[in-house]
């Protein structure tokens, strides 16, 4: 198998051994959409371990932290290696209209779904109006 030579591939490779980026955080691409009554966050992590999810709420910072680990292979000539490994790291500021206590999260084929329910006080509610002349009638009758 051959692989083409790529000066920008080259260039990326060299900086990635100077600036050491392999050692930064990865951004997990996500989609965030409300559905009902609830908040729903998909993020991409493919190829991590489940264990190594983990997903927090510290006040109003909900944070997604997740580790790809390198592939371990001994003896190997790597002609390409593309797939990126390391530490994930998003966080994402939540308000008071949602109700931290009821967040769940779930991890299937590569995608962590957190699904954050809207507290009650923020859902929408219908508010009786009253007419003045039912008003009068009340306090004449009482």
């Amino acid at each position: 198998m051959s692989m083409s030579f790529d000066p920008f591939s080259q260039l990326d490779r060299i900086a990635q051994s100077v600036f050491d980026t392999s050692r930064q955080p990865r951004i997990m691409p996500v989609d965030l959409f409300r559905e009902g009554d609830q908040y729903v966050l998909n993020a991409d992590l493919p190829g991590v371990d489940p264990g190594s999810v983990d997903v927090d709420v510290d006040g109003h910072l909900l944070t997604i932290r997740a580790i790809r680990s390198a592939a371990n292979q001994e003896n190997v000539r790597w002609l390409a290696q593309e797939r990126p490994f390391g530490a994930y790291l998003r966080q994402f500021s939540i308000g008071d209209d949602v109700n931290a206590q009821g967040i769940s999260a779930s991890y299937d084929n590569g995608v962590l779904s957190v699904v954050i329910p809207i507290a009650e006080r923020a859902k929408p509610r219908k508010i009786a109006v009253e007419s003045a002349s039912e008003n009068r009638r009340r306090s004449v009758s009482a």
